[in-house]
């Protein structure tokens, strides 16, 4: 289907991966609230576990609500094929599962959400798997940090919490170079501002608790194949190349191609490790998608508006949002991202650390919670919560610095929002 002839974004949003119930006719993807499914007959069952046939078998593994959800990510990213799970920490952990095996490690850009850089510091020792660090600014800097045990680079597309921008493209050719995949956590950005397979990227990862459902209120994550890695060139990943014995003898990628990888961790991480998403948030999070491109075209909105004020409010120091012409992000967010920056970042206020905490506690209309992506405004001091398990150094260069406050901008009247963020000040 040429470009002309193709669904728009807003479209898909809508329709992707839906239709009527065929037996119903209900026009909304209905929640299929069951734990398992009934065989046509023996073969049927044998061939559903063999991997010789599509369909379903148990609710861990795959539900037609989760399925419908699936399609639609895979359909917004340009991707081949998707896996919903229970969270965006599930989302990092099965993908790591498919690839990596004890005592090997990846890299990772030094600016991330810190519950990822906290789950790759600590709970990924547990599996012997080691998080090398390298400047999310610089994709150079990785290169020295490359050995034949490393099996992947991972990134944000923009970078949580400070608004940067990382050069995907930059990322994408150190990856191709080494032989591994790139993994872009596009949890920021969503596909209706950036599609970090167009740029590259192997895999694509969403935290969809966040802009994707959009209203806080359900909680998800998907791992979106780009099938675009060859996962038999190198010998590196024998759980995608090599026959599986629980599946006689089949091998993915040779048997399922450029969707091998989303079938891997379904069938292989998902099944056995369990982190399965329930059909209801499934639902929650396909309703929050119908009106992802209106929701960010109004954060993006509101969040220009507001990091303008704030520069040149009395009492801000600083502010990190690649809307800005000061930023040193501004050109990559002109390349990767035209549509907006995004609505969320950081600032800091000249009083400090004891400045951004009475900040926060004097605000009417942000609500101060540990999430990000609503459809209400929200605040939160990262230094003292999301990343208070980092030293202060990494604080800083993961851009968390004590005086850092980080606000979600909503989709309020921008007038209000700013209303409540200068009584606050004052």
């Amino acid at each position: 289907m040429s470009e002309e002839t193709a669904p728009g974004f807003a479209t898909l949003a809508i329709h992707a991966g839906a239709q009527p119930d065929p037996t119903t006719g209900a026009r909304a993807t209905p929640i299929y609230q069951t734990t398992a499914y009934v065989f046509n007959d023996t073969e049927h069952a044998a061939k559903l576990f063999g991997l010789q046939e599509f369909g379903n078998i148990y609710t861990r593994i795959m539900n037609p609500t989760q399925g419908a959800l699936e399609e639609r990510v895979a359909a917004l990213e340009g991707g081949t094929a998707s896996l919903a799970v229970a969270s965006g920490h599930a989302a990092a952990m099965l993908t790591f599962h498919a690839i990596m095996s004890p005592g090997e490690n990846f890299i990772a850009a030094d600016k991330l959400y810190g519950g990822n850089i906290n789950q790759f510091n600590h709970s990924f020792k547990s599996f012997d798997w080691h998080a090398r660090w390298a400047d999310a600014l610089d994709p150079s800097s990785a290169k020295a940090l490359i050995d034949d045990k490393t099996k992947a680079i991972y990134i944000e597309s923009l970078a949580n919490p400070g608004g940067v921008i990382t050069d995907i493209e930059g990322w994408a050719a150190v990856a191709k170079e080494a032989g591994i995949p790139l993994i872009v956590d596009n949890t920021m950005a969503t596909p209706y501002l950036c599609k970090p397979i167009d740029h590259g990227a192997d895999i694509v990862l969403h935290s969809m608790t966040k802009f994707m459902g959009g209203h806080g209120n359900s909680m998800g994550g998907v791992i979106v194949d780009g099938g675009s890695f060859d996962w038999s060139a190198s010998g590196k990943y024998p759980m995608l190349s090599e026959p599986r014995p629980e599946y006689n003898g089949v091998k993915l990628h040779e048997t399922f191609g450029n969707f091998a990888f989303a079938i891997a961790c379904r069938v292989l991480g998902l099944r056995d490790l369990g982190p399965a998403i329930s059909p209801f948030n499934c639902f929650q999070i396909l309703t929050g998608m119908e009106t992802l491109p209106l929701r960010m075209e109004r954060h993006c909105q509101n969040a220009q508006a507001v990091a303008e004020f704030l520069e040149s409010h009395e009492a801000v120091s600083w502010v990190s949002y690649a809307g800005l012409e000061s930023s040193p992000h501004h050109a990559l967010q002109q390349k990767y991202m035209p549509k907006g920056a995004g609505s969320v970042f950081t600032f800091g206020l000249k009083g400090g650390y004891e400045a951004g905490v009475k900040l926060i506690e004097s605000m009417k209309l942000f609500s101060h919670v540990a999430n990000l992506g609503d459809t209400r405004s929200l605040a939160i001091h990262p230094a003292s919560t999301t990343h208070s398990q980092l030293t202060d150094e990494q604080k800083i260069a993961a851009g968390a610095a004590p005086d850092t406050v980080r606000i979600s901008i909503g989709i309020e009247d921008v007038k209000d929002i700013i209303a409540d963020l200068d009584q606050a000040m004052k």
